[in-house]
């Protein structure tokens, strides 16, 4: 959205928000903003966050007519948004962390190209 992707900037707002988040007066502040507001505020910075998200994937030109591709996003975007969780010996996962985990793991194990296709390309060198 900025075009700002230097580390040191989002490491000074990283400090910063850690920073804030010990100033007592400052949460004051902010936990008297109604939670109508901030459910609004967050709608639309999720809005933002997604819409970058698909800028990247049509800047990247990714193929959403390969079978993998497809898969991998659309299990992504339902555990996402579905908000699905999952316990693993004390820890839990949900939502984004969840379908971050997910996605990296399918990326890994799901084959570039289906065993059917790489027959298909042998019988047509044939």
């Amino acid at each position: 959205m900025t075009k700002v992707h230097s580390i040191y900037v989002l490491g000074g707002a990283g400090f910063f928000a850690i920073l804030f988040a010990f100033i007592g007066k400052l949460s004051a502040l902010i936990r008297s903003i109604p939670s109508p507001v901030i459910g609004g505020i967050s709608f639309l910075l999720f809005g933002v966050i997604a819409s970058n998200g698909l800028r990247v994937l049509i800047d990247n030109k990714v193929n959403f007519d390969q079978k993998r591709n497809l898969m991998i996003a659309s299990t992504i975007l339902v555990i996402g948004i579905g908000n699905a969780s999952l316990q693993f010996s004390g820890y839990q996962f949900s939502g984004l962390a969840l379908a971050t985990v997910i996605g990296i793991f399918l990326n890994f194990v799901l084959p570039e190209h289906a065993a059917n296709e790489e027959e298909a390309e042998k019988n047509d060198l044939i």
